[in-house]
């Protein structure tokens, strides 16, 4: 008899089952579950809450939000219009999320602790990665403050890490429109600018500061307190434990300077003039005719003062990020060799 009633439930279970994956994939909104109203004048402003979740009566939900099952929202979450919650994702502590904003299974974004975690806008958290938790800094007192700001339009893809600020007067800042893809690490403190590509395993350290289009080609390490200047490139399997200037691509176990980001430039936008004076320029500070002629210095304030080079933006802009990298408490940039021109 329990034998017959197996095959009888067999079916109907694996027909649920069909049903619910289909409308899942399609839209959390149509799963079936309790219906969390948050207005009475239009069906789209209302909210779903699947019956096995977990959300703190506290917790203010926005308008035309899903929560698929399983998931939890604690008392102090804050969730905009239009935020989808994959099954098993999970909100803690004091954790803001813009409109639109996309958790995917596995999520966990937010902790327990004293500070706050900001989302913006439109922002994708991929599957199992975990956002906005405490740092792994031996300086961080339990009780402090800890912060994650992070901008808008940004994916963060399976297995990534970000962890919030190890003090209370300071922030890990994520900006806009960045890609993070699987299993890369952003630690304690570190400020990320805007339109970044990480590629896999791209693992940074505390204090990294990344400026804005630059590019890693996936499973690299930078050393804590280093600058990324905007428009660089980092090859794969790099180690990085000095400054990377700007418009440079690096690539080394111990990454040394391989000439400029050419077709990285070309891809931005960069006109012909303005990649054609960074290559002078670069040559002339890089890749002198006898090294040993003129020092580093000298070579620098050469092209500052050169009548054609030194009034050319993009090239300024790239003197005064590698001047910047020899100021007080910076790292100076990365070794340069003489062969290494563009």
């Amino acid at each position: 008899m329990s034998f017959l009633l197996l095959k009888v439930r067999r079916p109907c279970l694996s027909s649920l089952s069909t049903l619910f994956l289909r409308r899942l994939s399609t839209a959390l909104p149509h799963v079936y579950g309790d219906k969390y109203e948050t207005s009475s004048s239009s069906s789209s402003s209302s909210s779903f809450i699947h019956p096995t979740s977990i959300v703190h009566p506290n917790a203010i939900i926005g308008q035309g939000v899903s929560v698929g099952p399983f998931c939890t929202i604690g008392s102090a979450a804050k969730l905009g219009d239009g935020c989808l919650l994959y099954p098993s994702s999970h909100i803690f502590g004091n954790t803001e999320l813009g409109d639109h904003c996309i958790l995917m299974t596995g999520a966990v974004v937010g902790d327990d602790l004293p500070g706050q975690t900001v989302f913006g806008c439109n922002n994708i958290i991929g599957h199992h990665a975990v956002v906005g938790v405490k740092c792994q800094d031996m300086k961080y007192k339990s009780g402090d403050e800890c912060f994650l700001d992070v901008g808008n339009n940004n994916e963060f893809r399976e297995n990534v890490s970000i962890h919030r600020s190890s003090k209370s007067g300071d922030r890990t800042v994520i900006g806009d429109n960045n890609l993070i893809m699987g299993s890369c690490h952003i630690a304690h403190d570190c400020k990320i600018g805007n339109y970044n590509i990480f590629a896999n395993d791209t693992l940074l350290a505390g204090h990294v500061v990344v400026e804005d289009y630059t590019h890693t080609a996936g499973a690299i390490v930078i050393h804590q307190f280093c600058h990324i200047g905007s428009h660089s490139f980092i090859g794969g399997g790099s180690v990085v434990s000095q400054d990377v200037p700007k418009y440079s691509m690096v690539a080394g176990e111990r990454a040394v300077l391989r000439g400029l980001n050419l077709e990285g430039l070309r891809r931005r936008g960069f006109n012909v003039t303005e990649i054609k004076s960074l290559r002078t320029a670069y040559r002339k500070i890089f890749m002198p005719v006898d090294a040993h002629a003129v020092g580093f210095e000298e070579r620098l304030t050469e092209v500052e003062q050169d009548k054609e080079l030194g009034h050319i933006p993009a090239v300024c802009s790239m003197l005064q990020s590698i001047r910047d990298s020899f100021a007080e408490n910076r790292r100076g940039i990365c070794r340069f060799r003489q062969w290494s021109g563009s």
